[in-house]
């Protein structure tokens, strides 16, 4: 953020998507051209509703919708919850991300079974899903001799 005006820059949204994918979204840290893109967009909003007559905090928050767009319902953390919910027994929590990460191709395919959006942790097939996955997480195990 520019201390001088106190205007965040592409630097300031960049660093705030990357920091989030690194949580919620490890597979797309690779895909700078989208971290750019979103970056970019977000300071542009913000940009264009202070001078729209926003305040700081209104200008924030639009450009947060915008850089977080489609992101807030997560397949790394549904994978995790399930890790932890799940299989704490076979997997201590503080490995359970690591193991998300490994496991994303597995379940790959239940995923795209499904339309995801932001509030589909909400959603009456959220739990349909959950199932699934849990299913497939458990033959993988079961597979690779984890118990």
């Amino acid at each position: 953020m520019n201390s001088k005006n106190k205007v965040p820059d592409i630097s300031y949204y960049r660093l705030s998507l990357t920091d989030f994918l690194k949580e919620s979204h490890p597979e797309l840290l690779i895909d700078n051209a989208f971290i750019t893109a979103r970056s970019e967009l977000a300071a542009e909003i913000y940009s264009q509703a202070v001078r729209n007559g926003s305040n700081q905090i209104e200008a924030g928050e639009q450009a947060n919708a915008v850089l977080f767009e489609d992101l807030h319902f997560s397949i790394h953390n549904t994978l995790t919850n399930i890790l932890w919910n799940e299989f704490s027994d076979l997997i201590p929590e503080e490995d359970a991300k690591p193991w998300a990460i490994l496991l994303f191709p597995e379940c790959e395919h239940v995923f795209a079974e499904y339309t995801l959006s932001d509030d589909f942790a909400y959603e009456p097939e959220y739990e349909s899903l959950y199932t699934e996955l849990t299913g497939v997480i458990a033959n993988y195990f079961e597979e690779h001799g984890i118990q």
